[in-house]
């Protein structure tokens, strides 16, 4: 849980009010998901993964920094995950919804930029699509969507090449990293499924498309997945789960570094064209 020094949620009014009115205040909102992760892994994978790191990076910020997280938003967009018990999705109607509302209220409040920091994958467009429904709502907050696991260095060294491609959901990495933050949420098995593990599947999708990448398609799970596993588990460790935990977390603290001593993005303003 994220300490009360770094949550909004822990201030008073007067606080918050000081705070958001501060040059350069940022909100950031950790999404996650409550969606099956096999037969190994918890609901909450995606929003302990948000929760968990953004925690690390916001404690080794300097605390003078003008940076204050929100709860994390646990129930997400899942349906590629429908029919595996348990998995709850919101409709993406109602998520941009959300956002919309919860954006607007913080704007008003004087905040000027909020970072959706986004664990589940099977939400990445849609929250950026709401961040520009929200932008158009609210010129003065600047909103900058982003994904856990976008643009981290270092992954391809960790994760072998086919996993690292493939390993869409609950395969090595997901499980290394679980082991390292909560163990204890981890079951024994260590399943391996979806591409190339079942026979009555195409071994590949066609030349230039892929589940996700430049060309992807709208896959749901069950079409590809018995247990709900995409990638191999089977060599998942808490020893990687650290040196993946360290990754993100060294990236994420460089990103928001220097998106705090920036001026970016640039405030809105009417361009004649």
């Amino acid at each position: 849980m994220l300490s009360p020094l770094n949550r909004l949620d822990a201030l008073s009014w007067p606080q918050v009010k000081a705070a958001l009115n501060r040059e350069g205040s940022t909100v950031v909102w950790p999404f996650g998901a409550c969606e099956q992760h096999g037969p190994q892994l918890p609901l909450t994978t995606d929003a302990l993964f948000a929760e968990r790191i953004l925690q690390v990076v916001l404690e080794q910020l300097p605390s003078e920094l003008p940076i204050w997280a929100l709860p994390v938003q646990a129930i997400g967009f899942s349906p590629e995950h429908a029919g595996f018990p348990g998995t709850l999705s919101l409709s993406a109607d109602l998520l941009i919804r959300l956002l919309e509302e919860v954006g607007s209220q913080l704007a008003d409040a004087g905040a000027q930029r909020l970072v959706l920091f986004n664990a589940h994958g099977g939400q990445i467009g849609l929250l950026q699509a709401a961040a520009r429904s929200l932008r158009a709502l609210r010129p003065s907050l600047a909103v900058l969507p982003c994904f856990l696991w976008s643009g981290v260095a270092g992954l391809e060294a960790l994760l072998p090449e086919q996993e690292a491609r493939e390993g869409l959901h609950a395969g090595l990495a997901e499980t290394s990293l679980m082991l390292a933050l909560a163990p204890h949420l981890v079951g024994s098995e260590r399943p391996v499924d979806g591409l190339h593990h079942d026979p009555s599947l195409p071994a590949t999708p066609p030349p230039g498309w892929s589940l996700e990448g430049h060309a992807p398609c709208a896959w749901f799970t069950r079409e590809l997945s018995a247990t709900g596993v995409i990638g191999d588990s089977r060599q998942a460790s808490e020893a990687l789960g650290k040196a993946l935990e360290e990754a993100l977390v060294r990236h994420w603290l460089d990103r928001f570094q220097a998106l705090l001593a920036s001026d970016w993005p640039p405030r809105a303003q009417v361009i004649r064209l």
